[in-house]
């Protein structure tokens, strides 16, 4: 049966924040989650590639592990995976029919999001997985997969003003939030916060008497290789880098730490697993190269503030003379200020919707545009990404960025299949 069929009726339910209905729902499908031992991952920017990271060394340190993330970029299967393999849709379909049928009438239905994130806590169970990587939907104290009370480790990323409509409008309101996934003596990696933000999370660790990691990033040595020091006994370790852009030198460095702990704890991860584990890493859709009728695109999803900054400094340090962004939004981002962290004088921007879903008008974008950087040399909307992308590509010498939503992102690697 389609995925989509099973799962489409859930998304009535929206963004609905609380524990109560997963609580309930994985009770009735006799806590899957109990038997698996799992990392928890949150934060505004960097949990995904921090999950892949620990998901390819600890496969490739031969363990069976489990890695639970979202949003997808193509296919619902993405979201969960089995030592890198993501699940079958004919295993997925199963269990989602299996989940719809724990929930008892009369009980208030669960969201979408719940659905799935109790699918993925049957799958690893089913799979009997080692271990569990598992990324925060949004927040954190109230997320779906916040259901463990005792985590190997916990992981806050980073911290930035995402998603206030939901969590709160000051940093330290999603502070407190992010927070929530911290539990009593379970060690936390925590990654470079703002100065309001850590000490919400510094707080609350204390309170719970966690053991606190903050690693320093990683030092890049030459290009593609990166040195970390170890938190633990100030050992080095040289590895390759396979994910674009100074920010992995901070999110491989939370891995690493992370690591760590579980070596504290008895987990058997050697030096060489860790080296190869991340070689093989990957996370499309993240500052990515491709290539599109041979041309080479750079692809970012870059949704919020952070992420667009983090994009302009990997740009500016390519020094390419001419710069075309291709961009389409969701109704619900911070518009100006992503648009503050990305364009400068002499900029070209090329603006699109965002296909099936609540996308922000092109032209109202254009207006925001020329309002934040009136010294764009070009400023344009399309109807659509092919178009927009033919066009950016008939001007020569530029350097084209295709961002500003994963679901954009998603879009174009399911038009042109290059996953």
């Amino acid at each position: 049966m389609d995925i989509d069929l099973v799962i489409q009726p859930f998304q009535r339910f929206g963004v609905h924040l609380g524990l109560d209905r997963i609580v309930n729902l994985l009770a009735n499908l006799g806590n899957p989650h109990h038997q698996v031992p799992m990392i928890h991952v949150a934060g505004t920017n960097g949990k995904g590639s921090v999950c892949a990271y620990l998901s390819s060394v600890l496969t490739e340190a031969g363990y069976r592990t489990g890695r639970y993330t979202s949003p997808h970029l193509i296919d619902w299967t993405e979201r969960i995976c089995v030592n890198e393999q993501p699940i079958s849709s004919q295993e997925l379909s199963e269990l989602l029919q299996e989940v719809k049928a724990a929930i008892r009438p009369g009980e208030q239905s669960p969201t979408q999001f719940e659905v799935i994130t109790a699918a993925a806590w049957l799958y690893f169970a089913q799979q009997q997985v080692d271990v569990a990587v598992v990324e925060v939907g949004l927040g954190g104290r109230l997320d779906a997969t916040n259901v463990c009370s005792q985590p190997l480790v916990t992981v806050i990323t980073s911290i930035s003003r995402e998603h206030w409509q939901q969590l709160g409008p000051t940093v330290a309101d999603i502070a407190r939030e992010k927070a929530g996934i911290l539990k009593l003596g379970c060690p936390a990696v925590i990654g470079p916060l703002p100065p309001e933000a850590q000490k919400v999370v510094r707080s609350r660790a204390l309170e719970l008497q966690c053991p606190i990691f903050t690693p320093q990033p990683a030092r890049q040595i030459t290009i593609g290789w990166a040195e970390y020091e170890s938190v633990q006994n100030s050992k080095l370790i040289k590895y390759p880098l396979p994910l674009s852009g100074q920010i992995q030198l901070t999110n491989s460095a939370l891995a690493l730490a992370t690591l760590e702990n579980l070596q504290q704890q008895g987990w058997q991860i050697s030096e060489a697993a860790i080296i190869e584990g991340i070689r093989k890493t990957k996370w499309p859709g993240r500052m990515q190269w491709v290539t599109w009728r041979q041309q080479k695109l750079l692809i970012d999803g870059a949704h919020n503030p952070a992420a667009a900054q983090v994009l302009r400094d990997y740009v500016d340090s390519l020094n390419a003379q001419k710069l075309i962004w291709v961009m389409g939004m969701l109704s619900t981002k911070d518009h100006a200020e992503i648009f503050q962290s990305l364009l400068r004088l002499g900029d070209k921007l090329y603006l699109v919707p965002v296909p099936d879903h609540s996308s922000a008008n092109p032209e109202e974008l254009a207006k925001l545009a020329h309002e934040i950087c009136p010294q764009l040399s070009l400023c344009q909307t399309y109807p659509d990404l092919s178009s927009a992308l033919k066009s950016a590509f008939s001007l020569t010498d530029n350097l084209v960025v295709l961002c500003g939503s994963l679901y954009l992102i998603g879009h174009f690697l399911q038009q042109y299949k290059k996953f």
